[in-house]
């Protein structure tokens, strides 16, 4: 009866104190061990995934009003992988949090050495505003079935969403479990203050700094997504209908608004006009209405974008509306390195175009700049590929395709470098949110006891350790 009272007692707090004693109210839920449960966790994952069909007609509207992203869209790019995530996490969760037993030494037989990974705690989930239902609600799937209590940070430039996710998250969840915040940078001071076992976070890097410095502050585990200008390259040998085809849908998804849309594109010189030819095609065939394209998450952001624009190497569009900040698919030819649109990431509806020669050089002078994100290679030639898998530095990427590669859960996402730490994912989500513990099991029977290690070993036994460990 005792424990009631204080759950309702917590319940209570959470839902009119401040971020502090919400915090706290979390940490006593977690030691209690009632998230160590795995019926516990699918139950609530469960209902979290029937509030969010539900809800789906609401998030495409709250979607369609921050961003401008049509049913389809909505669905395809975050709804949809969101319900993909908890019928994956459903699925193998008991495999993930199970005991695990690995290979004895020779030398430290008889054991048995097993490892099992537990829950940090509570954590913080920082999510950022241009894919503001996926990015905030996938981390938190992985956390809630790795056994953590979670207090979510939501985008809150997205302010539509960001309603929504707060409606769903008190709709589904007692706060003590998992509370969400939606405002902006005053909120984000004060739950940086606060100490977590782990903090996720999903953003820019001017954030992610700071975000970083307050982790290390409590040394609490940190896992960083960024960004940054993640490059595309066409060679000699490439298709080039299809690759304008998919790098006009991966660069103008969401209106360029994605952490891993090819940033610009490098075309070798040779096919440079044929594929500039092939990308106007492609984007009068995908945006035959350029109205159609999403708008940019704020003025400042718009404006900031029509400031990276030279009307002198506009290829094709160029026209912009304030009143609906949108911008049209817009192309920009004979890019140099040095140009202002090439200094920072771009994240909006502008491709810059740039011509190379030689390969190695090319990959050269892209690895003097900080790593990205995501690297995207539209080529035939199997050496050009290879290259790429083994020694291009980059987070993740495609080859012949842009984009799809944040699309399974059955591979790690993240960046490296410049571009974050830690992955997530499936199985990789699952490790984020978790301490993986080593254990070595003995019989406590003095006959199977190996003398060997001990001070009181006989001389013989000391070559013997050698040639075991040697």
């Amino acid at each position: 009866m005792a424990e009631y009272r204080r759950a309702l007692l917590d319940k209570e707090k959470c839902m009119t104190s401040s971020i502090p004693e919400c915090v706290q109210a979390q940490n006593r839920l977690f030691r209690s061990g009632k998230t160590l449960d795995l019926a516990f966790r699918k139950s609530q994952l469960r209902l979290l995934k029937g509030e969010i069909i539900n809800r789906t007609k609401d998030i495409e509207a709250a979607l369609y009003e921050d961003l401008g992203k049509g049913a389809d869209e909505a669905y395809m790019s975050e709804i949809g992988l969101v319900l993909e995530a908890i019928n994956h996490q459903m699925r193998h969760m008991k495999v993930y949090a199970g005991i695990h037993q690995h290979p004895v030494p020779l030398s430290q037989f008889p054991a048995l050495y097993e490892t099992v990974r537990i829950p940090y705690g509570t954590v913080l989930i920082m999510a950022p505003w241009n894919y503001p239902f996926y990015l905030a609600m996938v981390p938190l799937v992985e956390a809630l079935a790795a056994g953590n209590t979670v207090v979510l940070k939501t985008g809150h430039a997205a302010v539509a969403t960001s309603k929504v996710i707060r409606e769903i998250i008190e709709t589904v969840f007692d706060p003590e479990y998992v509370s969400v915040y939606t405002e902006g940078h005053e909120e984000i001071e004060e739950l940086l203050e606060q100490k977590f076992d782990s903090i996720f976070f999903t953003g820019g890097k001017k954030l992610g700094t700071i975000v970083m410095e307050a982790a290390a502050k409590n040394l609490t585990p940190i896992t960083l997504e960024l960004g940054g200008k993640s490059p595309v390259v066409v060679d000699e040998s490439a298709n080039l209908a299809m690759a304008a085809r998919r790098i006009v849908f991966g660069k103008f998804l969401n209106a360029g608004q994605t952490c891993v849309a090819p940033d610009y594109c490098v075309v070798h010189e040779s096919v440079y006009d044929d594929f500039m030819a092939a990308l106007g095609h492609e984007i009068r065939r995908q945006y035959p209405d350029p109205e159609e394209i999403g708008k940019i998450i704020t003025p400042a952001h718009y404006e900031r974008l029509l400031g990276l624009v030279n009307p002198d190497k506009v290829i094709f569009g160029g026209r912009a509306s304030g009143p609906t900040l949108q911008i049209e698919p817009t192309v920009l030819g004979d890019v140099s390195w040095d140009d202002p649109i090439m200094q920072d990431e771009i994240f909006g509806p502008l491709l810059p175009v740039l011509k190379y020669s030689d390969f190695r050089t090319l990959m050269e002078t892209i690895q003097d700049r900080p790593t990205p994100l995501a690297f995207y290679l539209f080529s035939r030639n199997r050496l050009h590929q290879e290259y790429v898998k083994k020694i291009q530095p980059f987070g993740g990427g495609c080859i012949n395709d842009t984009i799809i590669q944040l699309a399974s859960d059955w591979v790690p996402f993240g960046g490296m470098g410049a571009s974050g730490m830690g992955q997530y994912h499936g199985r990789w989500g699952f490790e984020t949110f978790t301490h993986i513990k080593s254990i070595a099991v003995k019989p406590d029977c003095r006959i199977l006891d190996l003398p060997f290690r001990y001070n009181d070993r006989r001389p013989w036994m000391a070559k013997v350790i050698r040639r075991l460990l040697g």
